[in-house]
């Protein structure tokens, strides 16, 4: 079975301990869990918190170097992709596809020129904000955000956003940013790790209108594996709950609105069910046994992911 993750954190892992490796760690996501699992392509994000770096663009290209450093180590098993055709060619010579997303919009530092040497340096999706204002917008968290939308400069960086081909991804931002980028977007867009808000109550996760509108826009959403996302009572992470989950989402935006967004190394690692990339059987003996179809499943897995990067990029 194929999988396609739009979102882990295992970068900053690699940035900042020069002893871990790619190839294998002690973490959630390497080349060999990646291999295990079947992964067709996995969403690397260059994270950065704005509370620990003042120099969000220096930031990034640290790690987008660091990056690059070790996938050449492992050219033969994993490979940059920065559209649909690289992701067939890499599974043709059987690589795993790395995509390089962005999780701090702050990193472009109000530029539009930085926001294209990202994209040159081949940065193909970007969650506009992480849990700080911006000079794109605003996050969920804080109710005096909830209803702010994009500043002029976000606004200005979605288009170009849509000109180049990269995919405007909504977790994290507030719901006016939300709101606007439905708006604004002449693309398909992503909630590359969100939940549903009715199956659990965090600002984090999506409304059933948003969950309608990602869908009829062409987007997709990816089911977050941290627990307090999950259950209210954030006590453990269970594919009990993601299906929970899923099914709701299923029924309000339809199965072609559903993907994974494990959020694997930036989530809460204690009480994982599924605690690694590897492990991703459980998930889908999971929608097996809770009666889902084949095709969908292969939705859920990886075809909506494909189908947004074939759309975007």
């Amino acid at each position: 079975m194929s999988i396609i993750d739009l979102h882990c954190d295992t970068i900053y892992h690699l940035v900042d301990d020069k002893s871990m490796n790619l190839k294998k760690n002690n973490i959630a996501v390497d080349i060999e869990k990646l291999k295990a699992a079947g992964s067709l392509a996995q969403f690397f994000a260059l994270f950065i918190d704005l509370d620990e770096h003042d120099k969000p663009f220096n930031r990034a290209m640290d790690m987008l170097n660091r990056f690059y450093d070790e996938v050449n180590k492992n050219i033969h098993e994993i490979k940059i992709a920065k559209n649909y055709d690289d992701i067939l060619a890499n599974e043709r010579d059987g690589k795993i596809s790395a995509f390089l997303t962005l999780e701090e919009g702050e990193a472009f530092e109000g530029s539009i020129d930085k926001l294209r040497n990202f994209y040159d340096l081949g940065v193909r999706l970007v969650t506009l904000t992480w849990n700080h204002e911006n000079s794109i917008g605003y996050p969920h968290w804080k109710q005096e955000f909830r209803e702010r939308g994009l500043k002029s400069f976000g606004l200005e960086a979605i288009e170009e956003m849509n000109k180049l081909g990269v995919i405007i991804d909504v977790s994290h931002l507030s719901d006016g940013g939300f709101y606007d980028v439905a708006k604004f977007s002449k693309k398909p867009f992503v909630a590359s790790h969100s939940n549903s808000r009715v199956m659990c109550n965090h600002s984090r996760n999506l409304t059933d209108e948003m969950i309608k509108i990602l869908s009829e826009k062409g987007g997709t959403m990816g089911i977050n594996f941290e627990k307090s996302f999950l259950i209210e009572d954030g006590s453990v992470s269970s594919t009990s709950d993601m299906i929970r989950h899923i099914k709701h989402i299923y029924n309000v935006g339809g199965a072609d609105v559903i993907s994974i967004g494990s959020d694997f190394d930036g989530i809460n690692p204690s009480n994982l069910e599924i605690s690694s990339i590897d492990e991703m059987y459980k998930l889908t003996n999971a929608l097996e046994a809770n009666g889902f179809k084949e095709a969908d499943i292969d939705k859920i897995l990886y075809k909506n992911a494909l189908r947004v990067i074939k759309e975007v990029l």
